[in-house]
Formats: C-alpha cells, sequence, structure tokens
C-alpha cells in the first residue's frame, strides 16, 4: 500500500518516541504532524484534516493508568468519528489497549515497536478507515484457537484477542488462573501463532522438581557430574533453544531455586553441572501459576525481581463458574469428543441436565467438567444426559448441611466451622485446610468423624 497520500497525526509527550515516529514516516507518507501536549488536539484537529492518529496511552508521568489515552480517544471521536487512531501502547497496558478498541480505536501498537510492524499497522488502518474494531466485531467461533481453547464469553474473547497480540512478539508471558482452568493450552496457543511455531515447545512442571533435580532437569548435566548421572543429559533449557520455554507451576519453587532461574535469564545462558563451560539459550519464556499475583509478590515467598523478569505480559485465565454460557459450549464439545471416543451415538442434553451444568460451581474448573461429562457418557445407557448422569467429582467439593448455631456442644462447633468454610471457599478443601491450619490429610479426618 502506498502510504504517500496520507496525512498522520502523533501525539506523545515523550519526544524521543515523536522524533522516531517522525523519522520513519517522513519519507512514507504526504505529511507527518507531532505534538507532546494532547490538550492542542481539538485545535489541531479543527485547522487540519488528518487521514490517522497515533495516539498515546499515558500523558503524566505520575499516571500511568491509561485513563488520559482512553478519554482523548474519546474525544477525538466525538470530533472526527471518522477518523483511524492506533494507540501506542507499553506492554504492561496490554488491558487498557484491548479497552480502547471498544472505544473505537483501529489498532494499537507495543512499543518498543518494529518499524515494518508499525507500518503495516497503519496500512490495516488506513484500508479500513472509518471501521471501529470494537470488542463485537471481533470474530467469535467455537473454536477460536485450538480445537480444545474454547470461549464464546467477553473475558475469554479478551485472552483470546491478546493471544494474537501478543504471541507475534517474544515477551516473556506470566498466566495466572485456578487449577484446570486451562492454562497449559494458552501457553500452547500463544507459541503456536508466534515466529517460533516451528521451533520446539518444551513444558516442565517445576512445581514438581526437587532441589537436587531442579539444575539437571533445567541446565543439563555431564557424565559423572553425580552418583547417577552415566551419560551426558541435555536440559529442558537447551531443549527448547529457538523455542518457547513453558514453566508451569513457577509458584512452587523455592527461593534457591528462583536465584538459578534469575541468574539463567539474566545472563541468557546455562552451564550443564559438572562442567564450566557456559552454553547460550535463545527461548520465548511463558510461566504459569495458580497462586494470586498479590500473594506471589510476598518477598519471602518469591522473588519480585524474578515477577519482573517472567511477567513482562499477564493473561489471568477467569474460573469456569465465572464463563457463563461456555460451561454448555465446554459441555457440549466434550459430549462429542467422548461420544466418539466411546463408540456411542449422539448424545444429547436434558434441559433440567442444562441447568445442573450451570449452576454448578466447579472448584475443579475445566477438567472438572471433562471428567464429569466423561464419566456420564460411559455410563449413560441413553442417548439424552439426565441431571442424575451428571455425577461431580467428590475430590474437591463437599456437601454442606451447616449444623445448628445455637448448637453449643463442642464437636457441633468444630463441625459447623469446617462446613462454614468449606462453603466459604466453595468446596474447595485445600483452601479449606489452609484457613483452618490443617494439612488436607487432617482436614480429611474430620470430614470422615463427622460423616460429612
Amino acid at each position: 500500500m502506498n502510504l504517500n497520500k496520507y496525512s498522520i497525526l502523533a501525539i506523545d509527550d515523550d519526544p524521543d518516541v515523536l522524533t522516531a515516529v517522525r523519522l520513519l514516516l517522513k519519507p512514507e507518507v504526504k505529511e507527518i504532524a507531532t505534538e507532546k501536549n494532547p490538550e492542542n488536539i481539538p485545535s489541531l484537529l479543527a485547522k487540519q484534516s488528518f487521514d490517522l492518529l497515533l495516539l498515546d496511552m499515558n500523558f503524566k508521568a505520575s499516571i500511568n493508568t491509561g485513563n488520559e489515552g482512553i478519554y482523548w480517544l474519546k474525544r477525538i471521536k466525538e470530533l472526527q468519528p471518522n477518523m483511524a487512531v492506533i494507540m501506542i501502547t507499553a506492554y504492561g497496558d496490554i488491558d487498557l489497549a484491548v479497552r480502547s478498541l471498544k472505544e473505537g480505536a483501529a489498532d494499537f501498537i507495543v512499543k518498543p515497536w518494529h518499524n515494518e510492524k508499525l507500518l503495516g499497522t497503519i496500512e490495516d488502518a488506513l484500508k479500513s478507515k472509518g471501521f471501529s474494531k470494537t470488542k463485537s466485531s471481533l470474530p467469535v467461533k467455537d473454536s477460536v484457537l485450538g480445537k480444545e481453547l474454547l470461549g464464546h464469553s467477553e473475558v475469554m474473547q479478551d485472552i483470546f484477542y491478546k493471544i494474537e497480540k501478543i504471541a507475534p512478539t517474544d515477551a516473556n508471558v506470566l498466566i495466572l488462573g485456578e487449577n484446570g482452568t486451562g492454562k497449559d493450552l494458552i501457553a500452547k496457543a500463544i507459541h503456536e501463532r508466534s515466529l517460533r511455531a516451528d521451533k520446539p515447545f518444551v513444558k516442565v512442571d517445576v512445581g514438581a522438581l526437587t532441589e537436587s533435580l531442579f539444575e539437571s532437569e533445567l541446565f543439563g548435566h555431564k557424565k559423572g557430574a553425580f552418583t547417577d548421572a552415566k551419560e551426558d543429559r541435555v536440559g529442558r533449557f537447551e531443549s527448547a533453544n529457538e523455542g518457547t520455554l513453558f514453566l508451569d507451576e513457577i509458584g512452587n519453587i523455592s527461593l534457591s531455586q528462583q536465584a538459578r532461574l534469575l541468574t539463567v535469564l539474566q545472563n541468557r545462558y546455562i552451564t550443564r553441572l559438572g562442567s564450566n563451560q557456559p552454553v547460550p539459550i535463545d527461548i520465548r519464556l511463558i510461566c504459569a501459576t495458580n497462586i494470586p499475583l498479590n500473594e506471589l509478590a510476598n518477598e519471602n515467598r518469591f522473588r519480585k525481581d524474578l515477577i519482573y523478569r517472567i511477567n513482562t505480559v499477564e493473561i489471568t485465565v477467569p474460573p469456569l463458574r465465572k464463563r457463563g454460557e461456555d460451561i454448555l459450549l465446554l459441555a457440549k464439545h466434550f459430549v462429542k469428543l467422548y461420544s466418539n471416543k466411546y463408540m456411542k451415538p449422539s448424545i444429547g442434553f436434558d434441559e433440567a441436565a442444562l441447568q445442573k451444568l450451570l449452576h454448578y460451581h466447579y472448584p475443579g474448573n475445566v477438567r472438572e467438567l471433562q471428567y464429569t461429562i466423561e464419566r456420564a457418557i460411559i455410563m449413560s445407557d441413553g442417548d439424552v444426559l439426565q441431571p442424575k448422569d451428571l455425577i461431580f467429582s467428590p475430590i474437591e467439593s463437599v456437601p454442606v448441611a451447616v449444623a445448628e448455631p445455637d448448637d453449643l456442644n463442642l464437636s457441633s462447633i468444630e463441625k459447623n466451622t469446617i462446613l462454614r468454610v468449606i462453603e466459604k471457599h466453595n468446596g474447595n478443601i485445600t483452601k479449606a485446610a489452609k484457613e483452618l491450619g490443617l494439612t488436607r490429610t487432617a482436614l480429611y479426618r474430620r470430614l470422615s468423624k463427622y460423616d460429612i
């Protein structure tokens, strides 16, 4: 596309950014105008007609909420509804950038950008000038990012859009979410849409590695490095070279393991156990944890410098109970999957069964729904699943029947307290045990004692 007939206005309070934009676009476009103060936008648009506007998300050094950019985007759309606007944002403002699409931005560009990427984004915006790429205009598909990563809900469409924007970069990604929400599927989807898609995707459950295995598993070892090292072994970092390394359950590694991992990420090379020879590594890092970020940020638990290193971009996966009609979408997907697997005829749902699925709280998330449907398909004799066919897992969920509050018997008080805490955590035994100051085993003993 030839840009030499278009006029572009760039608004950013960073003079270096404006200089870079001016140098890039001056030989490409008819005119490039720049402005540091967004307060001058109305007068600039009144004096001259521009085809496209590049708008920074933040203008106040002490405030980085992105609200300034959203405010000025709305003003621009009031003044010139058909103006194509591209937001300029940093990695940490991806959520706000997605929000800007709802407000009428044509697209956004993440800084620091590649010049070819910025020119391509400008070309795409000008080709569709006058079209507001709002959330509702984004494609909604049953299987947007693979055969198993499904979602019509707004929260999942947000995630799908983030993945499409983030994947082509080499930004490190931290995926947050409860167990069973599909964090590993999101990591794989990012890799498959990255520039490293034809290279290895290596997954490591680092939370399961002992102190003695951590370095050998991740960095490799030389023959004779320790008693059982009978041959040279390549570690997971080297196996993932030029590809993607996915470290699952990153929140469960010790502080000493964190220190060793940080050193590798900073220096970009590993040293095998038993060797002094550094080996350069080139990986895209994706990490995941079920620990909320505010808990992870506790310095007694996790190093903040490592959080910053692994968290260039953050994706929070919602629990299934917050995904609304996605529950039914996923249930129907699993019915089809397991009907084929177990060679059953096409099976449907009774309306009451659908309502039961919608109103359950899913402490085990998508994984629990999947196993529930698989079990129902195996045990069902008919071609329509009834509510009685849907038996949810007893592993995490405990039925709650709270004792009468005026019963002051000591055993009744203990039973009542346990039931209330379990109810508070929606049947999640792990969280209930933690709040009660018990181990899971001790809590299960009490549940058995009180026949709960």
